[in-house]
């Protein structure tokens, strides 16, 4: 006599249950909405009171899906998603017809060449070997738009690596880059929630030039690090010609609202090779340091 073998589940699966749920005969009790399983009543699931749901929703689906597909940890890009990349820069000046898009378009020009440097960086931190539990570390991590989140994405393409891609449902459209890798590309609604998934899974921040969107980016991660709700990183901080013009770091400290030790928090880098050796001396006294394929 062999030993019996207990079921995995009792219970079917919800996609039985739902393709039963196509073949319930027609009444009036069954074609009113009422009727409608609840997890296939898409009017139910967006009523204003089940936000709390879709917030749940909304943090678990990547967190599921990242965590199948074995990501570790991620190296997170910030930046602006209007500076071209430099051929397009300089077509962009070439265009330009009134005095103010002609200076526009030469600040843009200058700071272009940041698009090929988050692009090396993306390739060298793409070549991290997976750690000894199969899971894939420091893989690259954008907002899934157009420069430097391109550029993110194309230098993980670049050294044949795979990429995520943070998209966000907008008022204008905004389709993901064509680096982004197909599985690891993902919409959000809030973001609350797409800002949370950008620093869940992070070891590793790079900023390049930004308006507002970086900007809450970046200031919201020191601030989590300046309270102590997340441990510190290494923050590259990338143009700091561009970040002095716009942003008074010192005068922060002359006024007494951050203290002198805050400034610590950000590494000023211009090139990729010194913000990668920056993060791997943050991480070389780990148990288990960076190893980067061959």
């Amino acid at each position: 006599m062999t030993d019996p073998v207990a079921p995995k589940r009792i219970f079917p699966d919800a996609k039985v249950d739902a393709e039963a749920a196509k073949h319930i005969p027609s009444s009036p009790q069954t074609e009113d909405p009422a009727y409608s399983l609840a997890f296939q009543d898409k009017d139910f699931l967006l009523r204003p009171d089940l936000r709390p749901v879709r917030f749940q929703l909304e943090l678990l689906k990547p967190e599921l899906l990242l965590d199948e597909q074995q990501i570790g940890s991620t190296f997170v890009f910030y930046g602006s998603a209007r500076v071209p990349e430099p051929a397009k820069a300089e077509l962009l000046l070439a265009n330009a017809r009134t005095d103010k898009e002609r200076l526009i378009a030469e600040r843009l020009k200058a700071k272009s060449h940041y698009y090929d440097v988050a692009r090396e960086l993306a390739r060298m931190t793409s070549k991290v070997e997976r750690d000894e539990d199969g899971k894939r570390q420091f893989v690259v991590c954008s907002g899934g738009g157009p420069s430097f989140m391109e550029a993110a994405n194309r230098g993980a393409a670049d050294a044949g690596a795979e990429s995520i891609g943070l998209n966000i449902v907008l008022p204008h459209e905004q389709l993901p880059n064509p680096y982004v890798t197909p599985s690891l590309s993902f919409q959000f609604h809030y973001f609350a929630l797409r800002k949370m998934h950008f620093l869940l899974r992070a070891r590793a921040v790079a900023v390049f030039p930004g308006g507002f969107g970086t900007f809450d980016e970046m200031f919201e991660l020191l601030t989590l690090i300046q309270t102590g709700k997340v441990r510190p990183l290494p923050i590259l901080l990338y143009g700091r010609e561009f970040w002095e013009r716009v942003v008074n770091f010192e005068a922060l400290v002359e006024e007494g609202v951050i203290s002198e030790r805050d400034l610590d928090l950000l590494t000023w880098c211009e090139t990729a090779e010194e913000g990668w050796a920056k993060v791997c001396d943050t991480y070389a006294q780990e148990e288990a340091p960076l190893r980067a394929a061959s």
